[in-house]
């Protein structure tokens, strides 16, 4: 669904040679055991300076699937580093947490055919793995529970919003990107804050796929934001991620 990885590592060293982010403060390569067994390759990062008594909040990003893989670096070429660019301009510290989906894998069941998310209510090994790594780090860490947010790109749209049927009350606010949903889901979910992104010409996402999120939220009773790119195709990330009016908006946002 996104640029081969490859094209991932070229980016990833442009915007670092470009000056976009210092080395220093890109995020630190992890690994971690999920109590199935489930290994988990994932990037971590953390306020530069942790101050006394204070929390931070919290963010899961979930990549695309052209950044699956093993390597541990393909899946920070798309989203995360505009984010943290952002996040440093709006003097925000947070905790990231940006693990990479196996080759073959998907965060998320899809039907391909509706491209909606066609398990969102059944069992998914790889996302619990996700949740229980979200659920460690949290306790480990000085994290703001009112503060932990939820955010994908393309299948990471779509794993986004699967994190939302899964764990709708741990969820502070969420931002899916050219990704779609369960639609019968929405209900539980409704009272999260939600950002939806997609582009108007996009040929491998329809758009349709976030208009009937928005519609099934909007008839449960839900308010979710919604920009639709007019011109835009599959890229969609590219005007949401480093757009720090979309960043000030997920970081203004508070679990009730």
């Amino acid at each position: 669904m996104t640029a081969m990885v490859v094209g991932m590592r070229g980016l990833l060293l442009a915007w670092m040679l470009g000056g976009g982010v210092v080395l220093g403060t890109l995020p630190e390569p992890r690994e971690w055991k999920a109590p199935d067994g489930t290994v988990l390759k994932y990037r971590w990062g953390a306020p530069e300076t942790l101050e006394k008594g204070k929390t931070y909040p919290l963010v899961l990003f979930l990549h695309g699937s052209g950044e699956r893989g093993s390597d541990n670096i393909a899946q920070i070429g798309l989203g995360v580093l505009p984010l943290i660019e952002q996040a440093k301009k709006l003097n925000e510290p947070f905790f990231l947490i940006a693990p990479q989906c196996p080759a073959g894998s998907w965060w998320a069941t899809i039907d391909w055919k509706t491209m909606r998310l066609s398990a969102a209510a059944k069992p998914n090994p790889l996302m619990d793995s996700v949740l229980a790594l979200v659920e460690s780090l949290m306790k480990a860490n000085p994290v703001d529970p009112q503060r932990f947010y939820v955010t994908g790109l393309s299948m990471g749209g779509f794993g986004t919003w699967d994190v939302l049927g899964r764990a709708p009350k741990r969820i502070a606010a969420a931002m899916p990107v050219c990704g779609g949903g369960d639609p019968s889901l929405a209900a539980k979910f409704k009272d999260v804050p939600i950002w939806v992104f997609h582009g108007e010409t996009d040929p491998i996402v329809p758009v349709k796929s976030a208009r009937d999120m928005i519609e099934a939220l909007e008839k449960a009773g839900g308010k979710p934001k919604a920009t639709i790119y007019p011109e835009t195709g599959h890229d969609a990330w590219d005007g949401t991620y480093t757009n720090p009016e979309v960043i000030r908006w997920l970081f203004d946002q508070r679990r009730k």
